[in-house]
């Protein structure tokens, strides 16, 4: 018999005990899992940020508009290599279940400043800038729904209303949105401005924000004070940051998800810390007698240290792996139903990882004193113990 087969037969001697804490671990790594995929997918776009990309929103807050005629000014600040500007649309697709990441924008000035995350063919991008009634769609909306070029879709506010008095606005798909790397989220429908701002029957000549994208990122700081002191003391002043910075006040409002899945997780592997920690200091207790037959046979103190922070450490991947597995599972099957919100959503590589490692570190942090006292547990008090 080797090692492993005492610490596996060790482990299990109490199988109700056994099977109630690798649950309790199992639980632990689900809720890690998903709750991590989540905070990944909300965290995305400040990892995506461009270091070159400001954006200038009202002072107020980012939901208020700015007039238009701001758009030529920001242009002519020394350091700016182009402007381009966009409206938040509220759409949705034929129920306001089916949600639309939607934006009106300026087409060419919008596909110049994202050149280096999105690709359009010319022909497509022209067909889009010659039609007012217009969209483009990102690859992953129109795979979604089926979409080709060509298809007249109805797109519904839940924000505006045309001076007719609709929701809807009836557009016409003029070409595909590629992402230029795997990680760029083409999960979006862009229309144009011009024809958002002339049929809307409120907030004309406005828009929601200005994106900059600056000769060089050194001056970022200078163009954002140089572009913030043009409208000092106007009915519509500005804020300008970077775009990292500008992705982080986004998903702000939708909660702090960091605090959240640390006060969640941190609660959980807190209350395991201590029921593992306990139960294993009693099994230990329980085989003192035990440890001293095996230091009689010859077993070294290191040895039986090892034996005792296998045995934790075995507990901690049996329930930490399979938690993590159903942590995957949750993911793949919720990821339908928040793709529109969270296209990022999933379980990837780098949690995994991290999981692993708090696995590792459960099963050696709740061993190391049990496992320290049956190293140094002397023989005759082992087995002088009734």
């Amino acid at each position: 018999m080797n090692d492993f087969d005492l610490v596996r037969k060790n482990l299990f001697r109490r199988k109700l005990r056994a099977i109630l804490m690798i649950v309790s671990i199992l639980v632990a790594f689900m809720i890690f899992g998903v709750l991590a995929g989540f905070y990944r997918a909300f965290s995305a776009g400040e990892d995506r940020a461009a270091a070159d990309r400001l954006i200038t929103v009202n002072k107020i807050n980012f939901t208020q508009p700015l007039p238009i005629a701001y758009f030529n000014r920001v242009r002519a600040v020394d350091g700016v290599r182009q402007v381009t500007h966009a409206n938040w649309f509220g759409g949705y697709y034929q129920d306001p279940k089916n949600f639309l990441m939607s934006l009106a924008i300026e087409p060419s000035t919008y596909f110049d400043v994202y050149r280096s995350e999105f690709e359009v063919p010319p022909e497509q991008l022209q067909a889009f800038m010659r039609d007012r009634g217009s969209a483009v769609v990102g690859e992953s909306l129109a795979q979604k729904w089926g979409w080709k070029i060509g298809d007249r879709i109805p797109v519904a506010s839940n924000i505006f209303s045309q001076k007719s008095g609709g929701h809807t606005w009836d557009l016409t798909i003029a070409g595909i949105v590629k992402g230029k790397a795997e990680h760029v989220d083409t999960n979006f429908l862009l229309f144009q401005y011009a024809y958002f701002d002339e049929t809307r029957s409120f907030g004309k000549d406005t828009t929601g924000w200005l994106v900059l994208q600056t000769a060089n990122p050194a001056d970022n700081d200078r163009v954002a004070k140089a572009v913030d002191a043009m409208f000092v003391n106007s009915t519509a002043e500005t804020a300008t940051d970077t775009e990292k910075a500008f992705n982080k006040a986004f998903a702000a409002q939708f909660g702090n998800i960091a605090l959240i899945v640390i006060l969640v997780v941190g609660a959980a592997f807190v209350t395991i810390l201590m029921i593992v920690g306990n139960t294993m200091a009693l099994t230990v207790r329980e085989r003192t007698r035990e440890i001293g037959v095996l230091k009689t046979l010859g077993f070294s103190g290191g040895r039986i240290l090892r034996l005792v922070l296998g045995e934790s450490v075995l507990l901690a991947l049996l329930g930490g792996l399979p938690g993590l597995a159903l942590a995957a599972l949750a993911t793949v099957w919720l990821r339908p139903s928040v793709s529109n919100l969270l296209p990022g959503f999933a379980l990837t590589g780098d949690i995994a990882a991290e999981a692993i490692v708090l696995m590792l570190a459960l099963g050696l942090i709740t061993g190391i004193i049990p496992a320290l006292n049956a190293m140094q547990l002397k023989i005759a008090t082992a087995l002088g113990r009734g």
